[in-house]
């Protein structure tokens, strides 16, 4: 990997000039008449899309029970115990959050209720790579916030049907209607609706640069939970970091994908040395090695630094969507931290038990914006409700404000509306 020993070169390096989504112009009007088709042709698109770039031609859309039930019994019991624990505790800690942030107020005359979202759909990535995984963080807190209907989209196998994998995870998760769908075309049938599928209030979950540029066009006519790009995570440590742990975890990360971003940020030369040693011994037994060469080529990263405040602004400027904390008395630095979609406090505290294991969604804020995002949680599945009940006392203290507001904004059918009451009650009157 490369090292970066310049302060300046590493806020330079890690500046993020350029984030965010970046399809070309050819891309975006790919994107944009598949969106169109749907709209138009409806399942009849869907199963065009599905022939054209799945490589199988659908009898139907939609996937029923009976083969959801048989992908159930014959998943491995290892696999299926893991994935209902996994479950389990991405319930759990999100029923934590629901107590926590969920409460309605109506006890005086203005206050709010919080609503669950009645339908959403669910996009979960699937094809040669299927990630039952992502399909539980996003449909397990979807579930908890007491959403009513839910609807999954993702794309059939190389044999044709979707891997019993990403059924038996449904099961799990207690999805509603199964549809063999993916890419932009599962995003324009969730939000216009087709003869096979309803349309959803809310799409969520990741997927590729298509699957976000069609998230991105049909924002507006539902809802979206954001806009996700290739992961990434930034490494802090010091001397007492354990190289080959560290080398372990890039590695886990570089693994994701060409565009996943692997960055390592040290006040240990030693360690920087360490942690590349490690690397080139390891890559060698990996199966997927090639993708992760070119994603450490591309944008792999070790900078070193000359103390923990420059590693911590580094960090801050790059917003990192995980950010590990691999130093001595780590849980002190906590509250220093400003911009991380998840942070990992310690050296047990890695990464890969939050992509399927611990609990929080492991969709989360990607190419900086952790600056202002959160990671996908049961706010993503409610609305709230503003309440006002104001009596005559109310009207009489605050109505001679509004109408005075209004005429200045020359809004005068509005303070017409207010003064027509305060003039009725000034004669003691109601009407």
């Amino acid at each position: 990997m490369k090292i970066i020993a310049d302060f300046e070169e590493a806020k330079k390096a890690l500046s993020r000039q350029a984030t965010g989504l970046s399809p070309d112009a050819e891309m975006e009007k790919t994107v944009r008449g598949i969106i169109d088709e749907v709209r138009r042709r409806g399942d009849a698109a869907l199963l065009d899309y599905t022939e054209k770039f799945d490589g199988v031609r659908l009898d139907a859309l939609e996937i029923d029970k009976r083969e959801i039930d048989g992908a159930f019994r014959k998943i491995d019991t290892g696999l299926l115990a893991a994935l209902q624990l996994a479950a389990k505790r991405i319930a759990a800690f999100h029923s934590r959050q629901k107590r926590s942030l969920l409460r309605d107020n109506v006890k005086t005359n203005l206050g709010w209720v919080i609503r669950p979202l009645e339908r959403i759909g669910v996009y979960a990535p699937g094809g040669t790579a299927p990630l039952p995984s992502s399909l539980l963080m996003t449909a397990v807190p979807a579930r908890v916030a007491g959403v009513k209907e839910i609807i999954l989209a993702t794309p059939p196998g190389r044999e044709g049907s979707v891997p019993p994998v990403m059924l038996a995870a449904a099961r799990i998760t207690g999805i509603d209607r199964i549809f063999s769908v993916g890419g932009a075309q599962a995003i324009a049938a969730l939000a216009y609706g087709t003869a096979s599928v309803p349309r959803v209030d809310k799409v969520c979950g990741p997927g590729n640069l298509y699957v976000a540029l069609a998230k991105k066009m049909v924002f507006g006519l539902v809802g979206i939970d954001g806009l996700y790009g290739p992961s990434e995570v930034v490494i802090i440590a010091d001397s007492t970091a354990n190289a080959g742990y560290i080398a372990a975890d890039l590695l886990a990360q570089a693994e994701h994908g060409s565009g996943a971003s692997a960055i390592l940020i040290t006040t240990s030369k030693k360690l920087a040395n360490g942690v590349n040693r490690e690397i080139e011994a390891r890559l060698a037994t990996l199966e997927r090695q090639g993708i992760i060469s070119e994603s450490l080529e591309k944008r792999g990263l070790i900078v070193i630094v000359d103390n923990f405040d420059q590693a911590l602004e580094l960090a801050d400027l790059y917003a990192p969507e995980h950010l590990c904390l691999v130093v001595k008395d780590a849980a002190s630095y906590m509250d220093r931290v400003k911009n991380a979609g998840c942070l990992f406090v310690g050296e047990d505290s890695l990464e890969v038990l939050v992509d399927y294991i611990a609990g929080p969604s492991h969709v989360l804020p990607t190419g900086g914006t952790a600056r202002f995002g959160s990671p996908l949680n049961i706010l993503d599945f409610v609305k709230l409700t503003t309440v006002i009940n104001m009596d005559k006392k109310e009207l009489s203290r605050l109505g001679r404000a509004a109408s005075v507001l209004a005429r200045a904004e020359g809004l005068d059918a509005h303070a017409r509306a207010v003064e027509i009451r305060l003039s009725d009650l000034d004669r003691g009157g109601d009407k």
